[in-house]
């Protein structure tokens, strides 16, 4: 009997509007659309672009280095001209003590 009891005494909810499940439906969260994975592609291939760029300008730099270090290792000579009349010694004596 006590059992019977207990169901036939229920209370009803004061707070009745906070227990109701007839709320209005909030809007479910929408995904984040973001482009960062575009970005960080886009970059990597900038990225790598840039290199490949520097690369080559830095092998042409180390060939042209190549270039003009074995050009440098031979001896410049830098021609004279003949003089154009042999120095005449008694001249110049005679000519300075003329000062």
């Amino acid at each position: 009997m006590a059992k019977n009891k207990s169901k036939a005494q229920k209370h009803k909810d004061v707070f009745k509007v906070a227990n109701s499940k007839n709320l209005k439906v909030k809007n479910k969260p929408k995904a984040v659309t973001t482009s960062l994975k575009k970005l960080n592609i886009v970059n990597k291939e900038k990225v790598c672009k840039v290199n490949k760029a520097f690369a080559e300008v830095q092998e042409e730099i180390h060939n042209l280095s190549k270039d003009t270090a074995t050009s440098s290792k031979k001896p410049v000579q830098v021609p004279r001209p003949p003089p154009a009349e042999p120095l005449n010694m008694d001249a110049t004596a005679q000519l300075f003590s003329q000062l």
